[in-house]
């Protein structure tokens, strides 16, 4: 089914929203996201591949959340969720979370610019590949899409700002719109967790205490925007309140209050596994560190006596004398 109201090729459930019609196939016209979900895993799988055949080590692990991501990039853009979430804020909403806070972690924890960087042969096209990839790695703009300032402000616009100014009110009634917000919602979500968990080489590295100061910020900014919306009294975003067709009986204002839980509890989760994975890495890296710090002391405390035993021989070489050092 059709719908006037919102301009473009969409395709719209006829049934009510259930469980069930949430994973059943429906792609939408032009299915723009499934395609580039496709395109993705395809690309990396090559090159994954590339790398086992030459006899190099990939790990299968990120192999996993690669695919992983564009198996659910695929899912929710793709199955009959999709139809739903064009009438229903709960399901946008919970579609933007997946964006954001799943799909976009599983995709930067594959590891795809190591990846591109190893397997990409550097003969031909490929040598243009990756003068263009090392290039936007080292350019001013990447260095400043990934600065800790910018992380913070992405996240209230992509909540408060984009909720509360009436812009999507106005971005949703296009199919173009609501394309452009899934992937708005996809690269932010790529920007705001790329400096947490990437183990790409990044332009920039974010240290730990920042890290772990964005992801409180985080989770502070997505708890407070649940609670306004589970609180509101009235629609905030009036194309909700009549884009859902009769036939589906939603209740627009108990929906909403729906789209706020999920932001508060659902879109609370990734980050709270971010949080420890950040946590698990800063007390690595320390552990690290100090074993290296170890070993350097070790290592001048092994010189120093060694000297001290070439003075004392030069000095006494015929003594009996107890020959004297230092203790690590």
């Amino acid at each position: 089914m059709s719908d006037p109201s919102v301009i473009g090729p969409v395709w719209w459930p006829t049934l009510s929203p259930s469980f069930e019609q949430f994973f059943v196939a429906g792609p939408q016209p032009i299915p723009l996201l499934p395609a580039v979900a496709s395109i993705l895993a395809l690309a990396y799988l090559a090159g994954a591949s590339r790398m086992w055949t030459r006899g190099y080590r990939w790990p299968v692990i990120r192999t996993i959340c690669f695919l992983l991501g564009c198996l659910l990039l695929f899912a929710i853009t793709g199955l009959g969720i999709e139809g739903y979430g064009l009438g229903m804020f709960s399901v946008f909403m919970f579609q933007q979370l997946t964006l954001m806070m799943v799909v976009a972690p599983l995709l930067v924890l594959g590891s795809p610019g190591t990846l591109l960087l190893r397997a990409m042969p550097h003969r031909g096209i490929g040598r243009w590949v990756l003068r263009l990839a090392l290039g936007g790695l080292r350019s001013r703009a990447a260095k400043f899409a990934l600065h800790p300032a910018l992380v913070i402000p992405l996240m209230v616009l992509c909540f408060f700002g984009l909720y509360l100014s009436g812009a999507a009110d106005v971005l949703l009634r296009t199919w173009t719109g609501h394309i452009f917000l899934e992937i708005a919602f996809l690269v932010v979500g790529i920007l705001v967790t790329a400096p947490l968990v990437s183990s790409d080489p990044l332009p920039r590295r974010t240290s730990y205490v920042s890290r772990l100061f964005d992801v409180f910020i985080e989770m502070q900014v997505h708890a407070m925007f649940g609670l306004v919306m589970l609180l509101s009294t009235a629609p905030v975003v009036a194309y909700f309140v009549t884009a859902a067709p009769k036939a589906w009986g939603v209740d627009p204002l108990r929906d909403q209050g729906v789209a706020g839980i999920l932001a508060w509890t659902y879109g609370e989760l990734p980050l709270v596994v971010m949080l420890i994975v950040t946590l698990i890495r800063w007390q690595r890296q320390d552990t690290t560190r100090a074993a290296k710090a170890q070993s350097r002391s070790d290592a001048e405390t092994d010189t120093y006596n060694e000297y001290l035993n070439r003075l004392h021989q030069r000095d006494s070489p015929r003594s009996g004398q107890r020959q004297y050092h230092l203790d690590p």
